[in-house]
């Protein structure tokens, strides 16, 4: 099993970040670095800070020199897809080609009414989300991309310069809607992302997810399935390395470690000293 981390940008400073993924850039245990894509805390107060993810990453990028770094995930609403392509190229060249791409449907109803952002019914919004995937790979993949969706609309439209990874960053495609979701994975994804609520729930998902690759004509040995699990700084480290454990047993190849608020760099010694031993 491999290792990440992610940060929640909310209740928050940029310093505090800064230092953590730093922190984790020297730790050659964590693969992986991610943030999430909202504008508002999802807890507690949410007049509170939240630091916007792309932007975040882009910085970061320039402040790390090892470690991978990705959105879990980007909400397709949020973004016009030609706009979300040109930000990963961006940032996937900052990164000298360090960028995982996450990518989702969305769903924030509280942010989407504030910002008057539309927020589609749920298969609507799928749609929208497929085609915005098309449209992400082939901007930044083909020097140029045509696509007369529904909803998308691209006429020989390009994206340079293109990202350093090629044909393009991986793209994590990140939920568990067992139709759209784990469908749209097998389609595109190099990486399966979930918060199951169990090992025996993620292993049900997981063949879903086969299943689908097997109508998609795809290998699903290629599709790389990682799991989060929630460090609480009220219980310690050792029950998230106990609940990880089981993720491994059951076959998980990246366990993502959802750090606590306001985490301190030296947090991080103790969590990849006690992780050591799912590697």
């Amino acid at each position: 099993m491999r290792l990440a981390i992610k940060t929640k940008p909310e209740h928050t400073t940029w310093a505090e970040l800064l230092a953590v993924w730093q922190a984790a850039d020297d730790i050659e245990l964590f693969e992986s670095a991610w943030n999430w894509d909202h504008f508002y805390p999802l807890s507690g107060d949410v007049t509170a800070p939240n630091l916007e993810g792309w932007t975040m990453l882009a910085a970061l990028a320039q402040a790390t020199r090892r470690i991978r770094i990705g959105c879990q995930v980007t909400g397709m609403i949020y973004r016009h897809p030609a706009v979300l392509a040109n930000m990963a190229a961006t940032t996937d060249v900052i990164s000298g080609g360090r960028l995982e791409l996450g990518l989702g449907a969305g769903w924030n109803q509280q942010e989407c009414d504030a910002y008057g952002i539309e927020l589609p019914p749920l298969r609507e919004r799928f749609d929208l989300f497929d085609e915005g995937v098309q449209a992400i790979i082939g901007l930044l993949s083909q020097p140029t991309t045509t696509l007369h969706g529904r909803h998308v609309r691209l006429t020989d439209a390009r994206c340079e310069p293109k990202p350093v990874q090629r044909p393009h960053p991986p793209i994590t495609i990140g939920g568990r809607g067992p139709k759209r979701t784990l469908r749209a994975a097998a389609r595109w994804a190099q990486q399966w992302n979930a918060v199951p609520e169990s090992p025996r729930h993620w292993l049900d998902l997981k063949e879903i997810l086969v299943a689908h690759c097997a109508d998609a004509g795809r290998d699903p040995a290629e599709i790389t399935c990682s799991v989060n699990v929630r460090v609480h700084a009220d219980k310690g480290i050792e029950p998230a390395v106990e609940e990880a454990a089981g993720y491994r047993e059951a076959g998980a190849d990246l366990l993502v470690f959802n750090l606590p608020h306001r985490t301190e760099p030296r947090y991080l010694e103790q969590l990849a000293k006690a992780a050591a031993q799912l590697v």
